[in-house]
């Protein structure tokens, strides 16, 4: 039996667990073998991607020293995607735009893959298994409404979607985001939410709308028909024993009255907001080596095209580090590419870890 065992977070196919993130030294990947896997996102400069590379055009560096490229895979593969809608208050006049751009991704998808259709506004609700069966999907879709309470718990949807729905899948898998980003009431604090997802292997495609912000009003949430949704198990939308939704905790709490912002004027507000809502939505992608889009200045379809080609045709290079090192022990890595003005993607560390 092993004596210890390596955690990576990795972007995965195959077998391997794998999440990709943003070449940056304070995101640490860790292992569970002795296998370091790093999964890659090669892309020129107009971030379109490039196939078709051999293991003969990377290197890869630890702590500046090379090593042996051990596995190499850049096969294509079926692809797990959670398709997680913000139907909170604050969306009611983007909502039918969200759902058109969900509407469109189910349309894109291949018949192997497969989608699941999630909701947050003051619960998390599923409308749809994981299946590759696109009338159920769209159907899941025009079924999503706007939230009876106020609340956004899109920290919990998430952390749930990963930790209970994707996390005992193999292959490629992702989280895609359509939301404001402007989280209230999740149990799931934005720490914890950070740690799950730099130790999962699932990637998160946050694409941003600009909305109304938490004081927008809407009609109440309609009852569907028994079967055509469900909460996460757990009850993670409610508290342990049910009753009703506390305060939010300190680090997503918004102001009570957003007009009293420097200035007194609420579009400064409002603005303040979004800039603290894209801050968190880069941060996801950056952790798990998505890709953030804003919708007012992306063209969703070649948005979408853009993550289904990452998620199918990602890199996975893998190494055996020439030397043991005690748990704990932080790793810089480092890969790079011999095409001329390729932008490279993957982790930029990894962190030995015993059992």
């Amino acid at each position: 039996m092993l004596a210890r065992y390596i955690l990576i977070v990795v972007a995965a196919i195959l077998p391997w667990t794998a999440i990709s993130a943003q070449d940056k030294g304070e995101d640490v990947i860790r292992v569970d073998t002795s296998l370091v896997s790093i999964p890659v996102i090669v892309s020129d400069r107009d971030n379109r991607y490039i196939p078709g590379l051999a293991r003969s055009n990377f290197k890869v560096f630890q702590d500046g020293t090379e090593q042996k490229i051990e596995v190499f895979s850049n096969e294509n593969a079926p692809m797990n995607i959670v398709l997680a809608l913000d139907t909170s208050r604050s969306t009611t006049g983007v909502l039918g735009k969200i759902k058109k751009a969900a509407k469109e991704f189910i349309k894109n998808l291949d018949a192997d893959d497969r989608c699941m259709i999630v909701t947050f506004d003051s619960d998390v609700l599923v409308l749809s298994d994981l299946t590759s069966d696109k009338r159920a999907l769209e159907k899941a879709v025009n079924h999503a409404k706007i939230g009876e309470q106020f609340g956004t718990v899109l920290q919990d949807a998430v952390y749930t979607s990963i930790n209970s729905e994707l996390r005992s899948i193999k292959g490629r898998k992702a989280i895609i985001l359509l939301t404001d980003g402007k989280d209230f009431g999740s149990l799931t604090s934005k720490n914890k939410l950070f740690d799950s997802v730099s130790e999962s292997d699932t990637v998160i495609y946050p694409v941003f709308y600009v909305t109304g912000g938490m004081r927008q009003m809407a009609p109440r949430f309609p009852r569907f028909p028994d079967g055509g949704m469900r909460r996460f198990p757990g009850g993670i939308g409610r508290f342990p024993g049910g009753g009703n939704r506390r305060n939010p905790f300190p680090d997503n709490r918004f102001p009570r009255n957003p007009g009293n912002f420097p200035g007194g004027r609420a579009r400064q507000a409002q603005e303040a907001q979004d800039a603290l809502a894209v801050a968190f939505l880069e941060r996801l992608a950056e952790l798990t080596g998505g890709h953030f889009f804003k919708e007012q200045k992306a063209d969703l379809k070649d948005a979408f095209r853009q993550i289904t080609d990452e998620m199918k045709r990602q890199y996975l290079l893998g190494f055996y580090p020439t030397e043991e090192s005690p748990a704990g022990t932080v790793h810089q890595i480092k890969v790079k590419v011999d095409q001329p003005g390729a932008v490279v993607r993957s982790k930029g560390a990894y962190r030995t870890q015993s059992r």
